[in-house]
């Protein structure tokens, strides 16, 4: 079985568990998603929603974390991880969309990882699910899933990017990404599949007895 008969197996299983797939951060508008994506980085999404469920009703605009300022903001999300990092993040960020782009979040790759902690993978996420622009954003959970289904060798995320991109026709690349995470949550465990017993990975490679090692982002 070659990648391209691999990728066809976990688009129909996939489709079939996860017909739909809904945004997992809770957001109230397009600049509540980016500050949730950037603050989920080594955090989980619970973990990011139940501290922004008390911030998003009051604070929801860059101007208003300008006007709050890196130290009320570090207070706010104390419960993340390294929230003060995250915190001058979140400041500069916001007093960049304010001066530069009028308090709007831009449409481009470009300007987008240009801001303030915004790296290529929180833009692919707020240009896939804010603005519907074909994306796939990479994490090292889609990352170490892709290794084990055989549809990349691993070297790191760039990579397994462009390969994932050249597998999947554009048009599933923004619910695939989705399926993907809530498939590995839930039936392809780092510590529980290991490669030999979830659906995709016994169906994408029914002779293999031993786990697999994925390689590192």
């Amino acid at each position: 079985m070659n990648e391209v008969q691999r990728a066809k197996i976990v688009l129909k299983i996939l489709n079939k568990i996860y017909p739909t797939t809904p945004i997992p951060l809770k957001h109230r508008n397009i600049f509540t998603l980016l500050i949730s994506v950037l603050l989920s980085a080594q955090c989980t999404d619970v973990n990011v929603n139940n501290v922004t469920k008390n911030i998003y009703p009051k604070f929801n605009k860059p101007e208003h974390f300008v006007k709050l300022g890196r130290r009320k903001i570090e207070k706010l999300i104390r419960s993340i991880g390294i929230f003060r990092i995250k915190a001058k993040s979140v400041y500069n960020l916001s007093k960049t969309l304010v001066e530069k782009y009028n308090g709007k979040v831009p449409r481009t790759f470009e300007e987008l990882e240009e801001l303030p902690g915004v790296g290529h993978k929180t833009a692919s996420v707020v240009m896939s699910q804010g603005f519907g622009y074909p994306a796939f954003p990479i994490d090292t959970h889609i990352h170490r899933l892709a290794q084990r289904w055989g549809l990349t060798n691993g070297k790191n995320v760039v990579q397994t990017e462009k390969d994932l991109k050249r597998l999947f026709p554009k048009k599933y690349w923004n619910k695939l990404h989705l399926q993907i995470i809530y498939y590995g949550r839930e039936y392809c465990k780092a510590r529980e599949c290991y490669g030999i017993s979830c659906k995709i990975c016994t169906s994408c490679y029914p002779y293999r007895k031993k786990p697999i090692k994925t390689k590192k982002a």
